[in-house]
C-alpha cells in the first residue's frame, strides 16, 4: 500500500478513540512496526495532534478535537457511504471498481466493534435491481471518461427501428440514470442536435481526439425530464383525467413516472390528472389496464370507449390464438 495510504489507514484506527501500540497498527495494517514509528513521526510533524503514552496501558490516540476534523466520518456517515456504494453498485455505476476498493478501506481501518456495527448494518440491507448484460459497463467508463475530458466518442448504435447498428459521432454531455437504465445525453454529429442514447443499446465505443465543449449551464437531467414529460405550457386541449378507486392502487398511480407528474387533486378515493387529451387516449389505457377492477375511470367519457376498444381488441386477439 502507498505512503499516504498507510499514513490515512493509521488516522481512521486511530479515529476509534480507543488507544493503540505501535505492534497493534503494524499487524493490522501488515507493515514494519518501524515504518509505523516513522509513519506517527510524519503526521506529527505535519499537525496531526497524536497523543503518545507509554507504560502497560499506553499507545497512540488523537486528541478530540481533532476526531471531528472534516477528513473523517463519525459512524453514520459511514454507514451511509456504504448504503450509497450498494445503490450505486446495484445501478451499474461505471466506476464500481474505484469504489469497491473505497469502501473495502473503509471497513478495513475500524476497530472490531466499528466492524462489528457496520457489518450488521449490511447484512439487514439489501437493493435488488434488474440483471443487466455486463457488456454496459465499459461502454459507461468510456462516457464517464470523455464527459470529464469532454472529447468525442464514436458509436454503433442501435435503436429500436433499426436492425443493425449505425456509426455516430457524438459529443457526450452527462450520463442519467433512470427507470432501470442508463442514458448518455450527447451532441449528434449525424442531426446536429442534443438527443438521449441509451447505454445498453451502444454496441460499440470508441474515442476520437476531437475535443468539444459542454454548453455552459447545460443540464443533462434538465434536458431528458423536458424530452420525457412535457410541458403543458401553451398546449391545447388540456382535459382532466378523473380516477376512482382502491386507496392502495391511486397510490400506485400517483407515484407512476408518467401520470405522477400531471397529478393535480388527491383524496381517498378519488385522484385528478391533468394532461394532453392526446397522451390520454394514446398512452394512458396501457398504463390503466393492469389495474383491472381496483379503478374506475371517471371522466373523460372517450377513454372509457377507448379502454373498451382496447380490451375488446386483446380478446379477440386471445380467441384467435386458441383456435391455433
Amino acid at each position: 500500500m502507498p505512503k499516504n495510504d498507510n499514513m490515512l489507514a493509521i488516522l481512521w484506527l486511530l479515529n476509534s478513540g480507543t488507544k493503540m501500540t505501535a505492534k497493534q497498527i503494524s499487524e493490522k495494517l501488515e507493515i514494519n512496526i518501524r515504518t509505523v514509528y516513522r509513519y506517527i513521526d510524519a503526521l506529527c510533524a505535519s499537525g496531526v495532534p497524536i497523543i503518545s503514552e507509554s507504560g502497560h496501558n499506553g499507545g497512540y490516540s488523537l486528541l478530540n478535537q481533532f476526531i471531528r476534523a472534516p477528513l473523517l466520518f463519525d459512524m453514520e456517515e459511514k454507514k451511509a457511504l456504504l448504503h450509497a456504494a450498494v445503490f450505486a453498485k446495484e445501478a451499474g455505476y461505471p466506476l464500481s471498481e474505484a469504489l469497491g476498493s473505497a469502501t473495502a478501506k473503509l471497513k478495513m481501518y475500524q476497530n472490531q466493534a466499528q466492524e462489528s456495527v457496520l457489518d450488521r448494518h449490511l447484512e439487514g440491507f439489501e437493493v435488488i435491481n434488474e440483471r443487466r448484460s455486463s457488456s454496459i459497463q465499459p461502454v459507461l467508463v468510456e462516457l464517464e471518461q470523455a464527459i470529464d475530458i469532454e472529447f468525442s466518442v464514436e458509436i454503433d448504435y442501435r435503436s429500436n427501428r433499426d436492425e443493425q447498428p449505425k456509426k455516430r459521432m457524438i459529443d457526450p454531455y452527462g450520463l442519467v440514470y433512470w427507470n432501470n437504465r442508463w442514458y448518455v445525453v450527447a451532441f449528434c454529429h449525424l442531426r446536429s442536435e442534443i438527443r438521449t442514447f441509451r447505454a445498453e443499446r451502444i454496441v460499440e465505443i470508441k474515442p476520437t481526439q476531437n475535443k468539444f465543449k459542454r454548453p455552459a449551464a447545460f443540464s443533462p437531467r434538465g434536458f431528458f425530464m423536458q424530452n420525457l414529460l412535457p410541458d403543458l405550457d401553451g398546449k391545447d386541449r388540456i382535459i382532466s383525467l378523473k380516477i376512482e378507486g382502491r386507496s392502495n392502487a391511486l397510490d400506485d398511480l400517483c407515484q407512476h413516472w408518467f401520470l405522477g407528474h400531471y397529478l393535480k387533486e388527491r383524496t381517498l378515493n378519488r385522484a385528478i390528472f391533468r394532461l394532453e387529451e392526446e397522451f390520454i387516449h394514446n398512452y394512458v389505457p396501457n398504463f390503466l389496464l393492469p389495474y383491472g377492477k381496483s379503478i374506475q375511470v371517471i371522466e373523460p367519457q372517450s377513454l372509457k370507449e377507448k379502454l373498451v376498444a382496447v380490451a375488446s381488441e386483446l380478446t379477440e386477439y386471445y380467441k384467435l390464438k386458441q383456435l391455433h
